[in-house]
């Protein structure tokens, strides 16, 4: 048994601030990672680019210096990797948490390694495990990815995007011009109003020319072998079709959430109970901190306005301390 003042469940970029101000502040305290470092950011597509410049993306202050003001994936990987073997954070890498109980007053953490015991717990898990699905019959096919890595694999294909973000366009744009013939099925009128700035003349030129097909208030009923259903104004319509990218966005884990005990609002947003001042939950000594903070409301949380839940969610748990230590000590 290992006996820790904080354990954070989740080893992105906030779960890597919250260790850093611990460390500040002389806490024990473990990372624990189900993947590698920043794990959700690695399994973001190659030539992704961050709608924030690097100054937002950066933590504890230290300088994040990339080519152009928007970083690319790798060096927000080198970046972040370098803070945790810089500083030699306590990090657990590939263990993932099976459980967590109560005993006498304290959490035991049980990993696919260990066990931790620790009075306060920080999740920081993101919302990129688990994808939004369709529920349509043939999803479960293995031409249907519910991720996106890299165009080359799709060349001289044809391939469906389902969605119109960010992930969805920047899949489209890529794949068209590494060769495949890309069709677009979009649930709304138009493409999302927060797809990134500089990228959404760009798919909006693509369609109008004709380069990529668009399906607008479109949606998809079945996927077979060799074909894509649609249904759509005009009824509905089948297409040929090769591979699907599914980027229909992502969902935090909320069983885990209620496992835990935290209360989630009973509409769709699903958002987690916590003190805003604080970040604490309804659950006295479990944390939460990043986008998990937004339940549905995936948009709502990013690295760059999540930053300040590090310092927020360590003062209150080292004054909480402190607090005990005296109230022993008297």
């Amino acid at each position: 048994m290992k006996d820790f003042d904080i354990i954070i469940i989740g080893g992105g970029p906030i779960g890597i601030a919250c260790g850093l101000e611990a460390q500040k502040k002389g806490l024990s305290y473990v990372i624990i990672e189900k993947g590698c470092i920043v794990n959700s950011l690695y399994n973001y597509p190659l030539n992704m680019q961050f709608f924030s410049s690097s100054e937002k993306l950066e933590i504890d202050n230290i300088p994040f210096i990339s080519i152009e003001a928007k970083p690319k994936r790798n060096e927000a990987l080198e970046y972040y990797r370098r803070i945790v073997t810089s500083n030699q954070l306590n990090i657990q890498l590939f263990e993932k948490v099976n459980a967590i109980d109560e005993s006498n007053d304290l959490f035991l953490v049980n990993t696919t390694k260990d066990t931790y015991r620790t009075d306060n717990i920080i999740v920081a898990t993101g919302f990129y495990d688990i994808p939004n699905k369709m529920n349509v019959p043939g999803e479960d096919l293995e031409k249907v990815s519910h991720y996106y890595k890299d165009p080359h694999y799709y060349s001289s294909q044809k391939v469906a995007v389902i969605g119109a973000s960010n992930s969805s366009v920047d899949a489209a744009l890529e794949c068209y011009r590494k060769g495949a013939d890309v069709t677009m099925i979009i649930r709304g009128p138009e493409i999302g109003e927060r797809v990134k700035y500089w990228v959404r003349p760009d798919i909006v030129n693509r369609i109008s020319e004709g380069s990529i097909k668009a399906y607008y208030n479109s949606n998809v009923k079945e996927i077979t072998d060799d074909e894509i259903h649609i249904e759509t104004p005009e009824g509905n319509i089948a297409i040929e079709n090769d591979y699907v990218l599914a980027l229909t966005g992502y969902m935090p884990n909320f069983s885990f959430l209620e496992k835990l005990g935290i209360h989630l609002s009973e509409d769709y947003k699903k958002l987690p109970s916590y003190n805003p001042e604080t970040m604490e939950t309804n659950v006295p000594g479990i944390y939460l901190a990043g986008v998990i903070c937004g339940g549905m409301e995936t948009h709502k949380w990013f690295i760059e306005n999540s930053r300040i839940h590090a310092p927020m969610i360590i003062n209150h748990i080292e004054n909480k301390i402190k607090a005990q230590k005296t109230t022993v000590a008297n």
